[in-house]
């Protein structure tokens, strides 16, 4: 069994539904074992235009037999399960799901890149991350969550929005 974080975003209809039914669908997988989730937080969207509408988000932690690429279609199977599109880049979703690490592999394919490759950009994933794994350490960048997270811009003002969901 393999470790894996992924994260999760919504930003159409019941935000904490989608979140709800993707983290579901995920810990039913036979593959699969929820290991832990950090709390939800409000954010606002990046990228896309200014009007896109506030994303929920969430870390889980997961231990898996999958490898990589099954991983993938299986949070690709869970995002098409709640009606995901992708008209355009960066378009309003009701399901995303990205692998953000998985064990300490470092991958880079066309459609899959391991670690996610604009994460220690992003509040929204590093501050989850920090609940929950604040020693991790990113294998490219060799800093852990929690110095990524300390000059993130924004992270200092995120705090959950639930913790129980």
């Amino acid at each position: 069994m393999n470790t894996a974080y992924l994260g999760l975003g919504s930003n159409l209809g019941n935000r904490l539904a989608f979140l709800r039914g993707g983290r579901d669908i995920l810990a039913d997988s036979p593959a699969i074992e929820l290991v832990q989730a950090s709390g939800v937080y409000e954010t606002e969207a990046v990228g896309g235009p200014p009007d896109n509408p506030l994303f929920l988000n969430a870390v889980l932690e997961i231990q898996t037999s999958l490898g990589p690429r099954q991983l993938l279609e299986v949070c690709l199977a869970a995002e098409n399960e709640f009606g995901r599109s992708r008209p355009v880049r960066w378009a309003p979703r009701t399901l995303d799901v990205d692998i953000l690490f998985y064990a300490d592999q470092v991958l880079a394919e066309e459609d899959l890149i391991i670690p996610h490759p604009r994460l220690q950009e992003r509040a929204f994933v590093l501050v989850p991350l920090k609940e929950i794994v604040p020693d991790l350490r990113h294998p490219l960048l060799d800093q852990t969550i929690t110095d990524l997270a300390a000059v993130s811009p924004g992270a200092s003002e995120l705090v959950p929005l639930r913790t129980n969901w």
